[in-house]
């Protein structure tokens, strides 16, 4: 069967061109990553444009798969389907409990709109649609633009921006002291594949590393990493957001999967890219 990737002609938005694709490569898999994102930023900027086209892509692709008898699909959500105040770590029993995060909620309305999409097409046709839900993942490929980017991505590039232009400090926002779990974007590849293989329930599953760093010990890894040789400082009048925030892995650690990079190599090799692809754009 076809194991390519959409090319960027197709426009998911467009039912017509998601069924061409379908009627053309006939996909056995899918993994459905579509869709737009962004951070605080986007979601409070365009928060109708990102919800219309998450909307759109998840149903184009998720119909056609059924038209076309694709013979398993995994739609990827995202952690803030979970309710704003729920327990940590996030279990799949607290989805639709509670209010969502206010300034990403037409975002996570689209993803949960596509979790329970893809939950309806595996009630009604018998089919072994699954929904994963990841943890924050950064890596290769990251953004690494200080307005939108998300934590990793933000403080490498504010970290090798100091550096190179020598600056005494870098200031880091909150007290360092909040915990957030972090994948690199191969294990989340790798985890995938091996849901793809292994799962088949209605229930979504969460897919993390199940290892969380605070962000003064994630600010001095990537210190670490950039060799930015200045001072830190934790602007404590920054807010630090949830005290914790990770996701409850317990089902996919019982299954036998484990990330197998480490978190310091992890964060070198997105350095490394970000050295070869973006320090022209970002300088």
């Amino acid at each position: 069967g076809y194991t390519g990737v959409i090319d960027y002609s197709t426009d998911l938005t467009s039912q017509d061109q998601v069924l061409y694709f379908f009627a053309d490569h006939q996909p056995e898999y899918v993994f459905v990553a579509a869709g737009e994102s962004g951070g605080i930023g986007a979601n409070q900027s365009f928060p109708a444009d990102l919800m219309i086209n998450n909307l759109l892509v998840t149903t184009h692709i998720i119909q056609s798969a059924e038209q076309y008898n694709v013979k398993k699909l995994m739609y990827l959500a995202s952690s803030c389907v979970y309710p704003k105040f729920t327990e940590q770590p996030m279990q799949v029993s607290a989805l639709m409990t509670g209010t969502l995060e206010p300034t990403n909620e037409a975002y996570a309305t689209a993803k949960i709109a596509g979790m329970n999409l893809t939950k309806a097409y595996h009630q009604q046709y018998d089919l072994p649609y699954i929904t994963v839900i990841p943890s924050n993942n950064f890596g290769v490929g990251d953004d690494f633009d200080p307005e939108n980017s998300h934590v990793v991505g933000a403080l490498i590039h504010k970290m090798h921006m100091a550096k190179i232009q020598n600056e005494p400090n870098v200031t880091v926002w909150g007290t360092g002291q909040a915990r957030r779990e972090f994948i690199y974007v191969d294990d989340l590849a790798d985890a995938c594949i091996f849901v793809m293989q292994h799962y088949d329930e209605l229930s979504p599953i969460n897919v993390g590393s199940g290892i969380d760093v605070s962000i003064k010990e994630l600010a001095l890894l990537i210190q670490k990493v950039v060799g930015y040789e200045g001072e830190l400082v934790f602007d404590t009048d920054k807010p630090d957001g949830m005290p914790l925030k990770m996701l409850d892995t317990t089902v996919l650690q019982n299954m036998g999967w484990q990330p197998k990079i480490p978190f310091e190599s992890a964060l070198k090799m997105t350095y490394d890219w970000y050295l070869q692809t973006q320090e022209g754009q970002a300088v």
